[in-house]
């Protein structure tokens, strides 16, 4: 499990294709590798990756083609920034919302606009889950954990402080780039409790 606040940003060395699927190096230099262990979870723009193996300040993780599918790490290239958050382990502040690092979709961004020190940003996502998108609830984009402001249609908009604009990838993002979204984990199992009471 994640909180959805980033720890540090790293950079991408290297994807290798390896068997149809993706090796991926990232230099976490940033991140504290004393604390991560080959085998531990590292949120990689909101993907859950599993660390393969460790190389001075490099983290190698292996990428399935359903991860590629259904998130965007298959568009980064080397030299890209990504987002990283270690997993939680017991006593970690809970500082976001409670994040699983399985991405729901690939969503858009629809439209940015400054709005004083903050940027405030429309995202789009698949209609099947705009149900689970409320404002003032939680959401996570690309790893980050954000507080949604409005929702109409297919649309929910977020308020991106200069803080996070500056400690994450949200402020590189453009006008249509793709990204990682995982909804609210609890409205996720309370829709599946209410369509089971429902049967």
């Amino acid at each position: 499990m994640f909180t959805g606040i980033i720890v540090a940003t790293g950079r991408v060395t290297s994807l290798a294709e390896k068997g149809g699927d993706l090796e991926l190096a990232i230099d976490g230099a940033a991140l504290d590798l004393g604390r991560i262990a080959v085998g531990d979870s590292v949120s990689v723009q909101g993907a859950c990756l599993t660390v393969t193996r460790i190389e001075g300040t490099r983290f190698f993780a292996d990428v399935s083609r359903e991860t590629l599918v259904k998130t965007t790490l298959g568009t980064l290239s080397s030299g890209s920034r990504v987002n990283l958050e270690p997993s939680l382990r017991a006593g970690d502040a809970l500082g976001g919302h409670w994040v699983s690092g399985h991405v729901d979709a690939v969503g858009k961004l629809t439209a940015r606009v400054q709005d004083a020190r903050s940027w405030r940003m429309q995202f789009e996502l698949p209609v099947s889950l705009m149900r689970f998108v409320a404002p003032k609830g939680s959401i996570c984009v690309n790893g980050v954990s954000l507080t949604v402001n409005q929702v109409d249609g297919r649309r929910f908009e977020v308020n991106i402080i200069p803080h996070t604009l500056q400690a994450t990838t949200l402020g590189e993002l453009k006008v249509d780039d793709g990204v990682n979204i995982e909804i609210d984990v609890i409205a996720r199992y309370l829709e599946r409790l209410m369509s089971k009471t429902e049967e």
